[in-house]
């Protein structure tokens, strides 16, 4: 029995292996997700035949509870929620590997063998409670945070990062009383600490640089499950953990990377808590009417959408596919420009425009379509902000300085759908908004967009 539970952790193994090549690419994602849940399945069922596993009752009520609540959500929740829910799952991963290590401690504890656990296993044990803890209670503040439930600016405290060493120091403290003494206090040190040390360093976060805090979570909670797999010596939690700690990761540096800023600035520069800025005396905008606009985009040959997370809230992308058909109709091309932390969670506006159809040959990344723009004769800007923001190659002060944005402004004419001049997550006002190339729409960007669609077939 333990030969075939070990083949089928292997076969599963394999299973997520090849699940996250396939993910990569958007034609092959679903059949990678399929391979990948089947992976899994074998994986629990493989781990159900397990020799200290006698009774069956209370694995049945888990399964049954998880699967009816799996299955709610999975018809309920909205795509505009789907970052919130992202982030629920990463805290979920990180509280059940911190479940089942402290489970471990509590069992040697009550049998009286606490004493005879090996420095390894302590250890295991430590780092399992520690990074679990962390993730479980940041990503209940990126929750917070995505659901609006918390100011999506970033919350500092007086002395904050010293607060979060001090925090940090306390667990490892406690980790190392514990793993010398284990009936000792040092467990609930390192607990206490750990819970906390999650919520302090993700208050600071502001609701730009969520993508990246995703990705980061998303990687703890792997670290947390491969550390869990020591624990219990299960072969196939430690790969299982440590390729969606490894892949995390490396999504986490890509998205810093497009925001051109290293991991560390993001956790602790508090970016946007200085309030938002104002625009400089003497400029204004000017506001354009859905009939002009769609006069512009008649006569273009070629049409640029750049999606952002207010057409998420406005659950727009459909919106988006009918004006796209509309300009084909006219023999207009429409492209779509995708920025690397466009949204609240990595590839969430590809996520969205898949949702309603659009093909993926029209989605552009930043780095293939940036150098088009001065030939493109009208874009659409549609609830992006900061990664449109010129301030971020032009003004030295501006804390978005030096990220890497799309260069809508160097377009012949811009529109920009907005409910009004409220600044974006950094709290940074846009530039791009007082050029004399820039036009303003203002309104729900569902609504706005029907308008434009509307205004083009009477045209």
């Amino acid at each position: 029995m333990e030969t075939i539970i070990q083949i089928a952790y292997l076969a599963a193994s394999v299973a997520f292996i090849v699940a996250i090549k396939l993910l990569s690419s958007p034609r092959t994602a679903r059949i990678g997700n399929l391979i990948g849940a089947t992976g899994m399945l074998v994986g629990l069922l493989a781990t159900l035949l397990h020799k200290d596993i006698v009774r069956y009752e209370w694995i049945g009520i888990g399964l049954a509870v998880g699967t009816a609540i799996g299955a709610w959500l999975s018809f309920t929740v909205k795509m505009t929620a789907m970052p919130q829910m992202v982030a629920l799952l990463n805290g979920f991963g990180g509280a059940a590997s911190a479940l089942v290590a402290s489970t471990e401690v509590g069992r040697a504890l009550l049998n009286g063998t606490a004493g005879s656990l090996s420095l390894f296993s302590l250890t295991t044990i430590s780092l399992s409670l520690l990074i679990g803890a962390v993730t479980f209670t940041g990503s209940l503040i990126a929750f917070a945070k995505l659901q609006e439930l918390l100011s999506g600016r970033p919350l500092p405290l007086p002395a904050h990062h010293l607060q979060s060493l001090g925090l940090l120091l306390a667990s490892i403290a406690g980790g190392v009383a514990f793993a010398w003494q284990p009936e000792g206090p040092g467990l609930w040190v390192l607990i206490g600490a750990a819970f906390l040390l999650g919520f302090w360093i993700t208050l600071p976060i502001g609701g730009a640089d969520m993508p990246v805090i995703v990705a980061f979570l998303n990687s703890l909670s792997g670290l947390a499950a491969a550390a869990t797999g020591f624990v219990l010596e299960n072969y196939l939690l430690i790969i299982a953990g440590t390729l969606v700690g490894a892949s995390g990761f490396i999504l986490t540096q890509i998205m810093s990377r497009a925001m051109n800023r290293s991991l560390w600035n993001v956790l602790f520069a508090a970016v946007g808590s200085g309030g938002p800025t104002t625009a400089k005396e003497g400029l204004s905008v000017r506001s354009t009417t859905a009939e002009d606009v769609a006069l512009m985009l008649s006569y273009a040959k070629e049409v640029v959408l750049v999606p952002g997370y207010g057409m998420a809230v406005a659950q727009a992308q459909h919106a988006v596919k009918k004006l796209m058909d509309a300009l084909a109709e006219k023999g207009v091309e429409m492209r779509f420009a995708i920025h690397p932390v466009a949204g609240r969670m990595p590839g969430h506006m590809n996520v969205l425009l898949a949702e309603a159809d659009i093909p993926y040959e029209k989605l552009y990344e930043m780095e293939r379509i940036n150098p088009d723009f001065p030939q493109v004769d009208v874009v659409l800007v549609v609830g992006a902000n900061d990664v449109v923001n010129p301030a971020a190659r032009k003004d030295p002060q501006s804390p978005l300085y030096g990220m890497p944005i799309l260069d809508v402004d160097k377009a012949k004419t811009v529109i920009v759908l907005k409910r009004s001049m409220n600044p974006g997550f950094a709290g940074v006002e846009n530039e791009l908004f007082y050029q004399q190339n820039t036009y303003m729409l203002f309104g729900d960007a569902k609504k706005s967009i029907e308008a434009l669609t509307q205004a083009l077939k009477e045209l």
